[in-house]
């Protein structure tokens, strides 16, 4: 009888199938104003060995417990908070964040290199102080994938074209030790090329074939993405607006298996 996609998700091939290592890739952004709201999308996507994502809005409503709660629950965690600040304020704020044991979170690369270096101190001194933790990934934001080109030159006055502006900044993020950037998916393959294929590369603006592109502006689809060496892919309300959203979910994770 042929499988289910959920029954193949979890058949054990070696120790980790290749659906487990493509859900792990795959970033779901926890994009409610509070707690009560995120747990019924969680409950949905129970089993799924996926990435949750944090931001502000979450994060600023809920706090550091229901980080703690989501850790407890298994699941990877990157907080995107987009820390951009002078350097002793976001080496503060890195320390605090790893004692949280979150995965992952970012800062701004337009903060500069101090700054960013600063994030990885504040980091290695809440491992220091509590070895049972870890160092998480640490990733700049390039551009965010709601700029287009007008807007960059025009009204953020950075002369050029978008992917030379993330390259330039991913370049700098490695100069400055940190594990990757955001970018968008299109720019993947010219962040590999110039800072190396093990520089992460966190894609939002990703997109099924039909989706709604709702407000990003530079956008692929799962498999291209995959394709163009994106390591983890955000993927919000295809998923946390679908009628079914576990078997959204399932459907996308299924998608990045096929490269």
């Amino acid at each position: 009888m042929e499988q289910t996609p959920e029954q193949a998700q979890h058949e054990s091939i070696g120790h980790i199938t290749k659906r487990d290592e493509m859900a792990g890739r795959l970033m779901i952004p926890l994009d409610y104003p509070d707690a009560a709201e995120a747990r019924v999308l969680i409950d949905k996507l129970e089993g799924i060995p996926c990435y949750l994502k944090v931001g502000m809005q979450l994060f600023y409503a809920a706090g550091p417990d229901f980080i703690r709660e989501l850790k407890d629950r298994g699941y990877s965690v990157f907080l995107d908070v987009k820390m951009h600040d002078i350097p002793n304020t976001v080496r503060g704020g890195a320390e605090s964040i790893t004692r949280l044991g979150v995965d992952m979170f970012n800062v701004h690369a337009s903060g500069g290199k101090a700054m960013m270096t600063a994030a990885l101190e504040g980091a290695a001194k809440a491992v220091s102080l509590h070895p049972s933790l870890h160092i998480p990934l640490i990733i700049a934001v390039t551009q965010l994938t709601s700029t287009s080109q007008e807007v960059m030159n025009g009204e953020i006055g950075i002369a050029g074209n978008v992917e030379d502006t993330v390259v330039r900044y991913a370049r700098l993020a490695a100069e400055a030790g940190l594990h990757g950037v955001v970018a968008s998916p299109q720019e993947s393959a010219a962040i590999a090329a110039a800072c190396g294929p093990e520089f992460v590369t966190v894609t939002p603006g990703i997109r099924p074939a039909g989706a709604s592109l709702d407000d990003q502006s530079r956008v692929m689809t799962p498999g291209q993405a995959i394709r163009q060496g994106s390591h983890f892919l955000v993927v919000g309300r295809p998923i946390t607006a679908a009628a079914d959203p576990r078997a959204a979910a399932l459907s996308i994770i299924e998608e990045m298996t096929q490269v």
